[in-house]
C-alpha cells in the first residue's frame, strides 16, 4: 500500500493525555483499513518511558529504527509536557535520519477513534484547558468518516455544564470529577498512524507547534534593585 506515492513506516506518538500511546506501522506489510497498528500505553505519571515504548512499539511492529521514515505527533490540545516530549523525539529523529513529520489535532484523532469504532451522529470533544476553561470542538459521524462542524474553540465549565444539561453527547479525556455527564475516550496512536497515511508530506520541525489557542503571555522580570 502507498501514500501519495510513498510506501510509509510510521512511528506514531500520542502524548497529549495522561493515557500516553505509541504505535508504529508498516503500510507495505498491513492494511490499514483492516488490520491495527500496534499500541503500548502507560497511563499517568509526567515520566513516561518514551523510549522504551517506542522499542516495544517497533519490536511488535517488526520494523528497525533505521527503517522508519515517517514520525506522527498529536499536537493535542492537552498535556504540554507531553505534547512537547513528543514534539521532541519526532525532532531529533528528523535531525538524524530526515524523516518526514506529520503532526495531527488530538481532538481530530479522537473523533477519527470513534468514528472507527462505529459510533455515529453529533458529539462533542471537551480537552481540559486548565483555568477553569475547556478546549471544545464538535464533530458529525457517520458511516464514510467524521468532519469538523464546531472548530476548536476555548469555553468556560460553565458552558460545558449546559452543553451537556442541554443533551450534547460529550467525550474527552482527563476531565476533571466535578464535570459530569462526560464519556471518557483518549486519542490513541494507532488512529493517529491511520491519519498520517493520508497526510504525508515533508513537514519543516517548526510547523510541528502544540495547538494552544491562548495568546503567549510573558511578564518581564523588574531590573535588579541597587544596594
Amino acid at each position: 500500500m502507498q501514500a501519495g506515492g510513498y510506501v510509509m513506516k510510521i512511528l506514531a506518538l500520542e502524548f497529549s493525555t495522561g493515557h500516553r500511546t505509541v504505535a508504529a506501522l508498516d503500510t507495505e506489510a498491513l492494511d490499514t483499513a483492516h488490520v491495527p497498528a500496534i499500541e503500548i500505553e502507560e497511563v499517568q505519571g509526567r515520566s513516561v518511558r518514551a523510549c522504551a515504548m517506542i522499542e516495544s512499539a517497533l519490536r511488535k511492529a517488526g520494523l528497525a529504527r533505521e527503517s522508519v521514515d515517517t514520525v506522527a505527533v498529536g499536537l493535542g490540545p492537552g498535556s504540554y509536557a507531553g505534547i512537547r516530549s513528543a514534539i521532541a523525539f519526532a525532532l531529533g529523529w528528523h535531525v538524524a535520519r530526515a524523516v518526514r513529520l506529520v503532526g495531527i489535532s488530538s481532538v481530530e484523532c479522537l473523533a477519527a477513534g470513534l468514528g472507527a469504532k462505529g459510533e455515529s451522529g453529533s458529539v462533542l470533544a471537551a480537552v481540559d484547558a486548565q483555568r477553569g476553561e475547556f478546549y471544545l470542538a464538535g464533530y458529525e459521524l457517520g458511516p464514510t468518516g467524521w468532519r469538523e462542524v464546531e472548530p476548536l474553540h476555548l469555553a468556560s465549565g460553565e458552558e460545558l455544564e449546559r452543553r451537556v444539561r442541554a443533551g450534547a453527547r460529550v467525550v474527552g479525556p482527563d476531565i476533571p470529577s466535578g464535570i459530569r455527564g462526560v464519556r471518557r475516550v483518549y486519542p490513541d496512536a494507532g488512529i493517529l498512524a491511520r491519519l498520517a497515511v493520508d497526510r504525508v508530506g515533508l513537514e519543516t520541525g517548526a510547523r510541528l507547534e502544540p495547538i494552544h489557542l491562548r495568546p503567549a503571555r510573558f511578564v518581564k522580570a523588574p531590573p535588579p534593585r541597587a544596594v
